[in-house]
Order: structure tokens, then sequence, then C-alpha cells
């Protein structure tokens, strides 16, 4: 990703309103250069794509329940958007692009697609994050209107335990970009040669406005493991002194490891 599209996802995650579609296009240009373009025509492309699907819902829906089987008809029927257990060995899988394109990625990436079809439409959806899952719901959280985009749009009903216990909070935009940017990181981190895609969805999350304090650390660490070791260094050195506030011990853990990475310079 170039600078000027890194200085575009921070802006938009740092706006009033941000733009979940935009931000998951950004994101995606990390992975794929054709992304990374100076006037955004494939960028463009994709946004074309989901105001075309929003045009194939019908007009005049009214209800929870209405709005939910017309979307779960379109996407999950006639355009055919599901998941499949091999989509959690793609990378693509995360890239909103690419499952516009395939019609499969994962869960939050089908239920951006569910999200960003619906509202365009005017429908009443929100997306809700589950332990492991994530899944779209209609009008009132309280109804319980909820679709698997996952499994083409399956309802949920009153659903599984964890859907039915607590209350149902709709995901914010920037914590679905958090999500995602988790689940790229996880797909990497089983993958030592794919450290490079683990750095950038770490570069990403600390671009946001909010996010955990502990990403810095983690950078610092794949910065380390990927020979980088005096940016590492100092990365660490820097981390180090956020936790002596909060815990000493590891704070000078955390020195010891910034030690070890400029010894490996010698």
């Amino acid at each position: 990703m170039s600078a000027r599209t890194r200085e575009l996802f921070a802006a938009e995650a740092r706006s009033e309103r941000p733009d979940l579609a935009r931000l998951c296009l950004l994101l995606a240009a990390e992975a794929d250069p054709e992304l990374d373009d100076p006037d955004e025509r494939v960028m463009d492309r994709a946004q074309i794509e989901l105001d075309r699907l929003a045009g194939m819902l019908p007009y005049g829906l009214r209800g929870a329940r209405a709005w939910a089987s017309a979307v779960t008809e379109l996407l999950g029927g006639r355009v055919g958007f599901h998941g499949t257990p091999a989509d959690y060995d793609r990378l693509s899988s995360s890239l909103l692009h690419e499952v516009l394109r395939r019609r499969r990625g994962l869960p939050i990436l089908l239920s951006v697609v569910w999200l960003e079809v619906a509202r365009r439409a005017g429908a009443p959806v929100y997306g809700l994050g589950l332990p492991g899952h994530f899944v779209v719901g209609f009008g009132d959280p309280e109804e319980g209107v909820v679709a698997d985009p996952f499994a083409g749009g399956a309802s949920l009903g009153a659903g599984p335990a964890e859907l039915a216990a607590g209350p149902r909070t709709p995901a914010r935009t920037l914590d679905i970009v958090l999500r995602i940017l988790n689940n790229i990181r996880a797909w990497a981190a089983s993958r030592p040669e794919q450290s490079g895609v683990a750095l950038w969805a770490l570069e990403l999350a600390l671009l946001l406005p909010s996010h955990p304090a502990a990403l810095r650390y983690e950078r610092a660490r794949v910065l380390v493991e990927r020979g980088s070791f005096q940016e590492g260094a100092v990365e660490l050195e820097a981390y180090a002194l956020v936790m002596d506030a909060v815990d000493t011990e590891a704070a000078a853990r955390i020195r010891g490891e910034a030690v070890s990475a400029r010894a490996l310079l010698n």
C-alpha cells in the first residue's frame, strides 16, 4: 500500500461516519497492488457492484422479516454468496473485492456485503459479532431477525445460545474493521512465510483511532522476526515505557527482548 493510501485509510477511520466498504477496500490494497490505484478506478468498480446488487432488491419493503427475506433471497440465493470451510485457508476471503468477485468469503466479509447492499437499499440492518462468528440483523436488535451470510443467509431465529443470551449490540464500523484485521493476523500467524501480511495488518490496526495497546508489542515482535532488529528494538523499548505504568516486571522483560534484538545485529 502506498503512503497516500494509508493516509486515506487513516483519514476515513477518523471521519465522523467511517465508510465500511471504503475502509475494507483500502485495507485490501495492502494485499492487492491493483487496488492501490491513484484514481481509485478499481475501488470504484467494487462500490458500483454493491450499488448494482442493491438495485436488484425490491422497492417498498416494510418490516425486518421482509427485508431479511429479500436480501437473503438475492444474495444467498440468486447471486450465490456463501462460505465454505476452505475459505478459512484463503487470504482472499478477507478482501472485499475478492469476496465480491468469488461470491465466497469469511463470515464477517460476507456480512459486510450483506450490510452494504442492504443499507444502500434502505434496510434497517446491522452487523452482530458473536464469539467466533459474525452475522447480520434486521430491524430492532431485540426482534431477533438475524441471518447468517456464511450459510447463504439462513435465518438464526432465536439463534444459538450465544445469540439468545445477553444484549444484541450492533457492531460499530471500526470494530468490524479491527476484527477483519485480526482475522488476517490470525491467518498469517500460522504461516511464517506470510509475516509481511501480519505486519501490514498490525500497522493498519494501529492507524485506527482505538486499538489494543498490545498491538504495538506484537508489531515489534514481528519486525524482529523479519530481521528488522534495530527498528524492532526501538519499538520494544517504546512499548516498555508504556508498560512501566502498569507492570514494571513486564516492562523489564520487554527491555530484555530489545537488548536481545540488538545483539542479533552483531
